[in-house]
Order: structure tokens, then C-alpha cells, then sequence
């Protein structure tokens, strides 16, 4: 890539910033990864992928963990489901009067999941006998999955069913998935504000021209694991519970590679 050529000192800084974050937990995987069975692991990871649009993570933790205990385990696909009225409750209870763009659609992706599960039950023999791309055809199913070519939510799924540990749940062994990368709010935001994007108008790109050097940019500052360099990425100006995110993991910037660079940094 020739933007690491060109700016040799931001891309190693970005590659210790990945070294810094690689090992932070998955939002959804924290929940998923310790559920009694495999069944449960995969359909809940599904629902959680599909929930985390357009919500903040301490928000998302409160939504996730509040359905964890409402309808544990296999109730999230065995009959009779919820009640609209039931999972309506635990969205005003979790979230209150945050905003939260899929909260109309929330019910109805819940419902879809479940359906996703008894239709495709075992989920394991699913994973097991069908390749990425298949299961990115198969994904489309599900309500507010994606359906067109472009599925950011399509393809962090299948990186966190397939990819090893702490990066998803280790059903594959193939390593190469032949998929585009996840790419989230934080990385665009860096791609855009200190990454190749930068002085580029990023939010006219076309989403194949995005994707593409997002995955060029991962794949150049973390060789041996461009899915922990988007993995990373994700915290990178990422509001938390206080601030940002990458800003309370680094002692209010002060260990962030990134300080030199980033515009937000209080160093």
C-alpha cells in the first residue's frame, strides 16, 4: 500500500495502535463466546451483529446483556416467540429515551433470527457445510442482515463465527476467508481523518472503493492478522462511557501510539 511507503512513521504508529487494542474484547463476543452451548453461541452472535447499528457500545452492552437475561438461551428461537410488547419492554428499559435507529426494526429482527435458527437448525452442521460465500447468500435471509452486495453486517457475522479467538468463535480453520474485512465507524473514521482517505472527500467514495482500502490498510499494517488490525479499529474514536473509547483505555491518550497524530489527542 502506498500510503505506509509514503508515511512510514503513521503507519507503524497505527500498527502498535492495533498491538494496543488487538486483545480488547469483542462487544458482542464478551456476551456470545460464554454461553453454555454452541447452538446458543452462534444464533446470539447472529442478533448481536445484527443489533449493533447505530447504537453506542455502553448502550449496546445494556440492550445485549438485558435480552441475555430476559430471554436466555434457546428462547431466542424456540416457539412461542416473544411478545412484541415483551421485547418493546426491554428496549425501554435498557435504553430509555436514548435514541437508536433500529428501534422500530427491533422486534422484528429478534423474530427473524429466530426463524434463521429453527430453519437452519443445527447451526452447527450450517457452518460446517457451507463455504463463507454461501453463508454470506444465506445470511441475507435475516431481516436488516443485508441484502444487497455491499453487507458490512454480513460479513462481521461470519468473521465472528469463523475467525479464531479473541476475534470470533473458532468454528473454521481456514484462516483465508476470502471476505471483505469488517469495517466499522471507527475505522472509517481513521481512514478518513488520519489514514490513506485523509485530504480525500471519503464520504463520496463508493463503498466498493471504501471497502477495498480498508482491507488494503489491514492487511499492510498487520500482515499476519489483518483481522485483528479491524478488530482494533473499531475503538478508534468510539464513544464510551465517559469519552471515546480508545481515550479510557489509554489513560486519557497518554499511551496511545496515535497521540503524535490524532487531532482528538489531550496529550
Amino acid at each position: 500500500m502506498r500510503w505506509v511507503q509514503d508515511f512510514p512513521l503513521e503507519a507503524t504508529a497505527a500498527s502498535l495502535f492495533v498491538e494496543f487494542f488487538k486483545n480488547v474484547p469483542d462487544p458482542v463476543l464478551f456476551y456470545t463466546s460464554s454461553l453454555p452451548c454452541d447452538e446458543e453461541k452462534i444464533a446470539w452472535t447472529l442478533l448481536g451483529t445484527n443489533l449493533f447499528q447505530g447504537i453506542s457500545y455502553p448502550s449496546f452492552e445494556k440492550l445485549f446483556s438485558r435480552l441475555l437475561e430476559q430471554f436466555p438461551g434457546k428462547k431466542l428461537w424456540k416457539l412461542p416467540v416473544p411478545r412484541g410488547k415483551e421485547l418493546e419492554q426491554v428496549v425501554e428499559e435498557s435504553l430509555g429515551n436514548i435514541s437508536w435507529q433500529l428501534k422500530e426494526q427491533f422486534a422484528g429482527i429478534f423474530w427473524s433470527v429466530g426463524y434463521f435458527v429453527r430453519k437452519h437448525f443445527p447451526l452447527t452442521k450450517w457452518l460446517s457445510t457451507r463455504t463463507p460465500k454461501e453463508l454470506w447468500r444465506d445470511l441475507g435471509e435475516i431481516y436488516f442482515m443485508g441484502k444487497k452486495a455491499y453487507r458490512p453486517k454480513t460479513n462481521a457475522a461470519i468473521y465472528r463465527l469463523l475467525s479464531l479467538a479473541p476475534y470470533g468463535l473458532g468454528f473454521s480453520t481456514d484462516l483465508k476467508l476470502n471476505l471483505p474485512l469488517p469495517l466499522t465507524m471507527g475505522a472509517r473514521r481513521y481512514l478518513a481523518f488520519m489514514g490513506p482517505a485523509q485530504g480525500e472527500n471519503f464520504s463520496e467514495m463508493s463503498q466498493g472503493s471504501k471497502q477495498k482500502m480498508a482491507d488494503d490498510f489491514f492487511s499492510a499494517i498487520s500482515k499476519n492478522s489483518p483481522i485483528a488490525a479491524a478488530h482494533a479499529f473499531q475503538f478508534f474514536l468510539e464513544y464510551g462511557k465517559t469519552k471515546d473509547l480508545c481515550w479510557e483505555y489509554t489513560d486519557n491518550c497518554k499511551k496511545c501510539p496515535l497521540q503524535n497524530y490524532c487531532k482528538e489527542s489531550e496529550v
